[in-house]
């Protein structure tokens, strides 16, 4: 199975393609669209497995080098950070979302705070103790495929890496982080998306993603509001465990915020 279906085909549409206006106007763009999802069945429960993390959100450590988010096809370059950094530590070229979420609350897009309590409460064996961002806003996803998913298998491979969870921050992010979702299902580790644009995550067909009606910029949940952010990582995390088909689904988390916005709790 290919991580882009027909990609000859697809790169003749985005030769042919040109942005309008701004270099970051999508109209017109020639969003993949895979028909298969690959499958890699879970080989332990999460309590036992080894969770990576990876980010589309531009994280970067204060004095490292940042993203490019002039590139014209896309910056195609990723960071591993140490999962221990310090959120004062980190800043973020955000290209394609707003970053007034992450820039209030981390976990927003990085959810570094609750995966460390579902570690300690043994939700999950481990975090991984490096996470991978890189800046989601690539139009050219077929050189992303080429030059950048190899590289980042080869070090999930070197860290024992057993299931990861992604995170898209933008419209274009959920067909970044599908690919790489695809790559990785492919060499055999299990995972999940998290999305809040169905229609773009649908097209690109990672093995499994939970979309909810959210926002760009905070696909992980509402900034200073942990239990929300809590809610959507149970529901898509569980999807790690042994399944038999893949798929998209929605997440049941807006029903509930709903009758706590009534009860005047939030």
């Amino acid at each position: 199975m290919e991580i882009i279906e027909q990609i000859d085909r697809w790169r003749e549409k985005y030769r042919s393609w040109s942005p309008k206006g701004s270099g970051d106007d999508l109209g017109g763009y020639p969003f993949i669209e895979n028909r298969r999802a690959p499958l890699s069945p879970a080989r332990r429960a999460l309590p036992m497995m080894n969770l990576a993390l990876i980010s589309s959100a531009g994280a970067y450590i204060d004095g490292t080098e940042a993203f490019d988010t002039k590139a014209a096809g896309g910056d195609l370059s990723y960071r591993e950070i140490p999962t221990e950094v310090g959120a004062e530590d980190l800043r973020f070229a955000a290209r394609g979302y707003d970053p007034a979420f992450i820039q209030q609350d981390l976990n927003v897009q990085v959810p570094l705070t609750r995966l460390r309590e579902y570690e300690a409460n043994r939700v999950i064996g481990q975090l991984n103790s490096v996470f991978w961002s890189c800046c989601g806003f690539i139009t050219e996803a077929a050189s992303f495929v080429d030059a950048t998913l190899p590289k980042l298998l080869e070090r999930l491979m070197r860290y024992e890496v057993q299931g990861a969870l992604l995170i898209p921050a933008s419209n274009l992010c959920h067909q970044t982080v599908g690919l790489a979702a695809r790559a990785i299902e492919l060499a055999g580790i299990p995972t999940v998306c998290l999305a809040v644009d169905r229609q773009t995550i649908e097209r690109v067909r990672p093995p499994r993603a939970g979309y909810y009606d959210g926002e760009f910029g905070s696909v992980a949940g509402k900034p200073d509001f942990p239990e929300h952010q809590r809610r959507i990582l149970d529901e898509a995390m569980r999807w790690l465990e042994p399944l038999g088909q893949p798929g998209v689904r929605k997440l049941a988390v807006e029903l509930q915020t709903q009758v706590e916005a009534a009860r005047g709790e939030r």
